[in-house]
């Protein structure tokens, strides 16, 4: 569904950010883009929704094929005309608006109202809590409830591809596990997700398939399950190597102090 092929991004004349990135996301199922700060994980999301000029970046070299499509240096909108819809980091919503108005705004390029009104209904059922609250505003919820609407928002676009940017960050462990839960539902619901963390732990657990970027390079790529065994990743994404010296022999120091 998404082939991305030698992705070099680059802000301005400074070296790239992405060196030659390639990864794929099936029809099915949750790709997991790990990484600590500063790999590169949100300039891949730039890129492939669209946004990467905003921000003074551009795509230097490589291929984003979505659907057989190229999207390298699209348009957002025409990202999300073809079904590629991003949640990004930080819980973005309407703060002024309610509940329901967020998701109207959501669902603004679905022009079938019964298709509207079922959307709806769906992702009440996904989040009932958002349901209770559908007449509040958005900016008075909670953090964890904010996270729910831009991601229910985010679904009444009917999106062919949901991108999640680090939907747990800030979250307490409870919420961080219900997100993880939503990630799985989505992706039995036939959405295919491609889910950008540091929480490595929640991410492996849900992913089918994972990528780690570091310092703009995949260096590791496979199944979850098998990432998640690997000695490599156990030790610096879960935090779970207790050798004393095993922080100083790491490549990369920022990756030492990082831990799911």
């Amino acid at each position: 569904m998404l082939d991305i092929e030698g992705l070099v991004v680059r802000y301005g004349a400074r070296e790239p950010v992405l060196h030659g990135v390639s990864l794929e996301v099936a029809e099915a199922g949750v790709v997991a883009l790990l990484g600590a700060n500063g790999a590169g994980k949100t300039s891949l999301m730039r890129a492939v929704s669209g946004t990467l000029p905003l921000h003074g970046g551009s795509v230097a070299a490589g291929s984003i094929r979505f659907l057989g499509q190229e999207f390298a240096g699209a348009n957002p909108a025409a990202v999300v005309t073809g079904g590629l819809v991003q949640v990004p980091e930080g819980r973005h919503v309407f703060g002024a608006l309610t509940v329901d108005e967020n998701l109207d705004a959501g669902a603004i390029t679905v022009r079938s109202r019964e298709t509207r009104t079922r959307t709806r209904g769906q992702v009440f059922e996904m989040f009932p809590r958002l349901a209770e609250r559908r007449r509040q505003r958005a900016g008075t919820l909670s953090g964890g409830e904010q996270q729910m609407l831009a991601i229910a928002r985010a679904l009444m676009s009917q999106p062919k591809l949901l991108l999640l940017d680090e939907p747990s960050l800030g979250l307490a462990p409870l919420l961080v596990k219900q997100i993880g839960e939503t990630v799985r539902e989505i992706s039995r619901d036939g959405v295919p997700v491609l889910l950008v963390e540091q929480n490595a732990a929640m991410a492996l657990s849900v992913a089918h398939r994972a990528y780690v970027l570091e310092l703009g390079r995949v260096v590791l790529s496979g199944p979850a399950e098998e990432l998640s065994r690997s000695d490599e990743v156990r030790r610096l994404y879960l935090g779970e190597d207790d050798t004393e010296d095993a922080a100083r022999d790491l490549a990369v120091p920022e990756l030492a102090r990082w831990t799911a």
